[in-house]
Parts: C-alpha cells; sequence; structure tokens
C-alpha cells in the first residue's frame, strides 16, 4: 500500500526541488543586482529614518550570521545597531508618554472661544456643529469644559447678560448723536 503513494512522493520532491532552485536563482540574480548597484552608487548612500525602519526590520529577521553572507548596502553590524536605537527609540517614547488623554489642542481651543465669544446665543451643539463643519472632531462635554476653564457662561446665560463692549457697539449710533445734540 505504501509503494501506491511512491510515484506522488516523488513528485512532490521533485517539485519542490526544482522551486528551490528557481528561488536561488532569483536570489543569485538580485544579490548581483545588488553588487551593481553598490558599485555604481560609489557610497553616497543616504537613508532616510523611514528607509532605516525598513531595512533593519528586515535585517533583524535574518539575522546577523545571514547577513554576513549577504553583500549588504550597509555593514550587518549598522543594521543591526539601527534596529536596537529604534526599538529603544520605542520604549523612550512610551515611557515618556504621560497618563490620560492628550490636551486639546489650542487652535481648537481659542476657535470654540472665537466662536462663543462672537455669538453668544450659541450654545455648546451649536459651536459642535460649527466646528464639524470646519472639519474638527470635538465632544460636547469638551466644549463645556473649554467655556467653563475661560470663563463663559452656557448660552442662556451669556444671551442674557451684555458686555459694555457689546453694548456700546450696538448703541453707538445714539450715543454718538446725543453728544452732538
Amino acid at each position: 500500500m505504501a509503494t501506491g503513494f511512491f510515484p506522488l512522493q516523488y513528485a512532490i520532491a521533485a517539485i519542490a526541488v526544482w522551486l528551490n532552485r528557481q528561488q536561488q536563482e532569483v536570489i543569485d540574480y538580485l544579490k548581483e543586482k545588488n553588487r551593481l548597484l553598490k558599485e555604481k552608487l560609489d557610497n553616497k548612500l543616504r537613508f532616510t529614518d523611514a528607509e532605516r525602519r525598513r531595512l533593519a526590520a528586515r535585517a533583524k529577521l535574518l539575522g546577523r550570521k545571514i547577513l554576513a553572507q549577504l553583500d549588504t548596502l550597509v555593514t550587518p553590524d549598522t543594521l543591526l545597531r539601527w534596529h536596537r536605537e529604534l526599538i529603544a527609540q520605542k520604549w523612550k517614547q512610551l515611557l515618556e508618554r504621560k497618563p490620560g488623554r492628550p490636551r486639546t489642542k489650542e487652535m481648537i481651543v481659542a476657535l470654540v472661544l472665537r466662536l462663543a465669544q462672537e455669538n453668544s446665543g450659541w450654545g455648546c451643539r451649536r459651536v459642535l456643529g460649527a466646528l464639524s463643519n470646519v472639519g474638527y472632531k470635538v465632544s460636547r462635554s469638551t466644549i463645556v469644559n473649554i467655556l467653563a476653564l475661560n470663563g463663559i457662561d452656557p448660552a442662556p446665560l451669556r444671551s442674557k447678560r451684555t458686555t459694555w463692549s457689546t453694548f456700546l457697539k450696538a448703541h453707538w449710533k445714539i450715543l454718538k448723536l446725543d453728544r452732538a445734540g
């Protein structure tokens, strides 16, 4: 019964050998292409951080032993150093992060304050709608907190209280006439 599978096993082994040979030919071609490109560049390579990251990630997967057999653009030690530095940088950023939510951007805070001050009848939902119309996503509670921290009353109270500057702007013509007359 085991003899019936012999042709199938032989076929699978033959295909595996053929695929391995094909892969080795592709690898040899790519190695030669890399050697030629490296000779033409004359060591004038400048890698961006993103390029370093990509090379270092692939190099780490291969390991020093295999990298030493390849004709790499930079030395295997440099590739592995880049990987160590990237890992260290990642952990440093994680450790430097402060707990809690990040603060609201100052530009958004200024925009909320400006909208609330210029439009005394607008409540939090109207300010929220205006912000979403220009592409900013903020929650209603964030707007409430921004207004409270800056001493601005909610819309119903704001619209009932008139500041001196608003009063003077509204009645300037009448005040001007009283002076002249």
